[in-house]
């Protein structure tokens, strides 16, 4: 075994007479050692006593530490196993403490559980954390989802009969390639392709329901950034309502993600069917209207009454799209049988990447069918 093998060995075994490697570290590698046994350096899963324990300076200089040895990836990982090893959650109501954290989804999840708690010395510092997390998220999101949604909007209001002004030439061509006439070198429009009229008039009405429970954290934190980044769009009126066994309609802070992040309180029971009831009160034009449940489907309220309200938007012409997880991680666990129960319904339950989440509007927006993740690939 080579020498490098048996370092990484060492550093994985953490050392003691049963590793095995017979392997010394020195300088950089025994500091990396002791940043991660401080972690993972217990007996039988526990940490052992000479740990991070409790001490918020012992535990700043450690997450310091982490992020001198170990690459940002592998930083977050280890920060949110540092909070539920060794339960540092209430750690993080100290601003030297959030001030040395690497911020990301997870840990913006972790202080919106928290933020009710914080004292009012540590609430701006949080602030902080969670816009600079936002902030990232939406420079990488919005752009992208701008343009799928928008050239979505724009297909749906192409008409077949425009007025002359309103032909879309370029597609008027490509539709009627099949009958040019070599003679004449000239295409016979037989279709017009056009756009609708320009207009500053709403399009579509999109309304998001969100699960707030404590499993959802990150599909919140994703859902909060698009909804803002929708409600941007003029030609689409933007709803956002969370839920947990209550209902909060958040559509006035939707300028600010940050300010509906704030807003919510994770965790508590679910309420999917009062929440559809409120979302089902906000339809006005069910044809124009995508409504999307993000959700793990654990119901708390009415199963049947529940499926009734889908099965009645979708008679009415919504769009009806349920998530189980809005997040880079997958679907977590969720319930089976009200998820078969909605595909039956014509609606499939299914997670979604933040990558897909633009596509999966598009199409629900131009009524073809949703791009669903083969979750065998």
């Amino acid at each position: 075994m080579t020498d490098e093998r048996l370092r990484r060995w060492r550093l994985v075994l953490g050392g003691g007479p049963a590793d095995g490697t017979g392997q010394e570290l020195a300088g950089r590698d025994a500091g990396m050692d002791r940043t991660l046994g401080a972690l993972y350096g217990g007996q039988g899963g526990e940490p052992r006593t000479a740990g991070l324990g409790g001490s918020a300076p012992q535990v700043a200089r450690w997450l310091g530490d982490i992020r001198e040895y170990f690459p940002t990836s592998v930083v977050q990982v280890m920060q949110r196993d540092a909070i539920d090893r060794l339960g540092l959650s209430a750690l993080l109501l100290e601003p030297e403490m959030l001030e040395a954290v690497e911020a990301d989804v997870h840990l913006v999840g972790t202080l919106l559980s928290l933020h009710k708690a914080m004292p009012e010395t540590t609430r701006q510092t949080a602030r902080a954390v969670v816009r600079k997390v936002v902030d990232d998220l939406e420079k990488k999101l919005a752009t992208r989802t701008r343009a799928t949604v928008g050239g979505a909007l724009d297909r749906s209001a192409r008409v077949n009969r425009p007025r002359h002004r309103d032909i879309d030439w370029d597609r008027t061509i490509r539709a009627n390639l099949k009958n040019y006439l070599p003679e004449q070198r000239t295409i016979v429009p037989e279709r017009l392709v056009g756009h609708g009229r320009a207009s500053q008039a709403v399009k579509k009405d999109v309304v998001l329901c969100i699960d707030q429970s404590g499993s959802m954290a990150a599909s919140v934190v994703y859902a909060s950034v698009f909804g803002a980044v929708l409600a941007s769009m003029r030609s689409i009126d933007t709803k956002l309502v969370v839920f947990d066994t209550s209902v909060v309609d958040l559509t006035d802070r939707l300028e600010d993600p940050v300010d509906v992040l704030f807003g919510t309180q994770l965790g508590g029971g679910t309420d999917i069917n009062r929440a559809l009831a409120y979302c089902q009160s906000l339809i006005t034009r069910p044809a124009e209207t995508v409504v999307v449940l993000i959700s793990d489907l654990y119901e708390g309220g009415i199963r049947d009454e529940m499926l009734k309200r889908v099965a009645s938007m979708k008679a009415a012409g919504v769009q009806f799209v349920a998530l189980l997880a809005l997040s880079d991680e997958g679907a977590p666990s969720y319930d089976r049988e009200h998820a078969a129960a909605l595909a039956a319904l014509g609606a499939p339950a299914f997670a979604c990447t933040p990558d897909l989440f633009p596509e999966i509007m598009a199409a629900a927006i131009e009524k073809r069918p949703l791009p669903v993740p083969d979750p065998t690939a």
